[in-house]
């Protein structure tokens, strides 16, 4: 039977109750989250294609509503973070387990102070990494911009949408899938640093096709990559998702305001 209060939240407490918690194989949940990433865009894709065509549209109009369009483009993140946050919770039921086990425990003023608190170290962080990068890698393009899918954006609704689409739903959805099930199922078999490296690289690897037409994205492979080991720092400093959340919210809000508000890009 699982502790109706939470463990304190220091990371020598919280890990080996976790372990403890986490019946199922690494790999089992390696193969899931990977399915899951793709599985969720596919349905998320397929399901925003029935639109045009109930409607009857021509290849032209399709396209034009697939790719440029707002609202078609938060249907999809709306619909693929759903499928992905649904699995999650079927798994867990399937393993009689709770949102609990990975961390998704009731959010607390700490977890919100902690998440501040990061901001600043985490671009430090970012911006050392990339700096000693770019001199082993001179080829690195620094500059190479992140396809996110959302061009065109005017209005108070498309930025409403927008906003929820780039700042609430991703942070959420990832924390849950990545920072919490991955996470927590790696480090029942691994040292926590090495469970913290493979999840990362697992998140930095996602972000790769961002980069388009243009090639590999890798400089946000490396942004996310550093992200991830500051959210995981996060995790077990408090016990729980919510610094996180709030740390990748704040940081994806920023990029926000930059590209939609203060059109910076």
């Amino acid at each position: 039977m699982e502790p109706k209060r939470p463990l304190p939240p220091t990371s020598t407490a919280v890990a080996p109750v976790e372990a403890k918690s986490v019946p199922w194989r690494p790999l089992v949940a390696v193969l899931f989250v990977v399915g899951m990433f793709y599985i969720s865009q596919l349905i998320g894709g397929l399901l925003v294609s029935i639109y045009p065509l109930l409607q009857h549209w021509t290849k032209n109009q399709t396209a034009t509503w697939l790719n440029g369009s707002v609202y078609a483009q938060f249907i999809y993140i709306l619909i693929a973070e759903a499928v992905v946050i649904g699995s999650v919770y079927w798994f867990l039921k399937l393993y009689k387990r709770g949102w609990a086990t990975i961390g998704l425990l009731r959010p607390r003023l700490r977890d919100l102070a902690y998440g501040l608190s990061a901001v600043i170290p985490y671009y430090v962080f970012y911006l050392i990494s990339v700096s000693v990068i770019s001199k082993l890698v001179p080829s690195l393009k620094v500059d190479q911009q992140q396809q996110i899918g959302f061009t065109n954006v005017h209005g108070g609704l498309p930025l409403a949408l927008t906003f929820i689409s780039l700042v609430i739903l991703p942070p959420l959805t990832e924390e849950i899938l990545v920072r919490g099930f991955l996470y927590s199922s790696l480090k029942k078999a691994l040292p926590l640093i090495w469970a913290a490296v493979a999840t990362s690289l697992v998140f930095a690897a996602a972000h790769l096709p961002e980069g388009g037409a243009a090639g590999p994205l890798y400089i946000a492979a490396i942004d996310t990559f550093v992200l991830s080991l500051v959210l995981i720092y996060l995790r077990e400093k408090t016990g729980s998702l919510w610094a996180g959340i709030t740390l990748h919210a704040i940081k994806n809000g920023i990029a926000f305001c930059a590209l939609f508000i203060f059109h910076m890009s």
